[in-house]
């Protein structure tokens, strides 16, 4: 469920203002990040939420995983910002008290052919600077889940979920504490370019800024449109099922990645109920509609790890879309910072394909975003 947060006399404000210092287009995980570190570095922020609610996109409709940096390539803005990121989060959980639980995962070989595979994981994450994951064989695969079949699995202890909407409660909360506002129901339809700076229009307003960032996910690309080097945003859709009755595992447990995202997985929410997903249907335009027709194959995923599962007890849960820069012949795209030195114009950054590890990475990209206006 997104969080609904009553602003009634928000809009009245937006329409009034002429300019201010930031404006952050979209309310989700990394919004709200970037909002709140702005916010306390002394900025005069505005985060405009085309939603009656924060976070009801991306940020509400994902396995609330707190990743650990393992499948991305080294270097990559991904591999960066997840490990930074991580360590990050869970220390803002800690300190903030968010509930969160380092779980761990596994990632399973189901058969020898995905031994190699899963194996090279383990000096992939390191080379990432991930350095605690290892294997385990059959047995201790056994041992440790007893309902998961497989030759053998990488164990990786530092990967957790976290309560991801206390988690954006907490940096609203923090940007409003720190002088911020937040509009909702404020959809941005156009952002010009004014030489020193930028305006965003939507329906009744216009505000002048030195700074947009656009942190509009899903339609991110679409509000950087005539800039240089924007990418076409693509969407992949994922489902996700419950299961009923009494829940078979203590961890994350996950098959090898697929293209287009890291398999049908088991994910453990924070009252130890599990989910199954998500799966990658790639659509032509944002639809959250549940479609049931594919249950077997979805089933026939999961029995590849888990060959005691009842597919009765799996129950529709709820979709998400990744908000992808790629399509699904090509090579899966990197995070985008996209600012002056790409594009030419002052005053605009633009988050492009922040997809996961998006929630991990949220307060390194906050980070990263304060260094870039400095």
């Amino acid at each position: 469920m997104a969080v609904a947060v009553q602003r009634p006399s928000l809009q009245r404000w937006v329409k009034r203002v002429d300019k201010v210092d930031c404006i952050v287009i979209g309310a989700g995980v990394v919004g709200l990040a970037v909002a709140a570190a702005l916010a306390k570095n002394g900025r005069e922020v505005i985060v405009l939420e085309q939603h009656e609610l924060i976070g009801s996109e991306t940020s509400s409709r994902n396995s609330e995983v707190i990743h650990a940096g393992i499948y991305y390539p080294t270097n990559s803005l991904k591999a960066r910002f997840c490990v930074r990121g991580k360590q990050l989060l869970y220390d803002y959980c800690a300190s903030h008290g968010i509930e969160h639980r380092r779980c761990g995962k596994i990632i399973v070989a189901a058969n020898e052919s995905q031994r190699s595979t899963v194996e090279q994981y383990i000096p992939k994450a390191a080379a990432n600077g991930v350095t605690d994951l290892y294997w385990i064989d059959e047995a201790e695969l056994a041992a440790l889940e007893p309902e998961v079949r497989g030759i053998g699995a990488v164990v990786s202890p530092s990967t957790g979920i976290v309560d991801s909407h206390g988690f954006m409660l907490s940096l609203q909360g923090e940007m409003e504490a720190s002088g911020g506002v937040l509009a909702l129901a404020s959809a941005v339809k156009s952002i010009e370019s004014l030489g020193t700076g930028s305006a965003v229009h939507g329906d009744g307003f216009s505000i002048a800024a030195d700074w947009v960032i656009n942190c509009a996910g899903l339609t991110a690309p679409d509000l950087s449109a005539g800039l240089a080097g924007v990418p076409k945003a693509h969407f992949a859709k994922g489902h996700y099922y419950s299961y009923t009755g009494p829940q078979p595992f203590s961890r994350l447990v996950y098959p090898v990645a697929e293209a287009g995202g890291l398999g049908v997985h088991v994910t453990l929410d924070l009252a130890g109920q599990i989910k199954f997903g998500p799966d990658v249907r790639w659509l032509p335009e944002i639809d959250y509609t549940f479609d049931d027709s594919h249950k077997e194959d979805f089933a026939a995923a999961i029995r590849a790890y888990f060959p005691g599962l009842d597919p009765a007890r799996l129950q529709p849960s709820y979709t998400g879309i990744r908000p992808k820069i790629s399509g699904p012949s090509e090579t899966a795209a990197d995070f985008m910072l996209h600012g002056p030195r790409q594009h030419g114009a002052a005053g605009r950054l633009n988050l492009l394909g922040i997809e996961s590890p998006g929630l991990t990475a949220s307060l390194a990209l906050a980070e990263a975003v304060v260094r870039e206006l400095s």
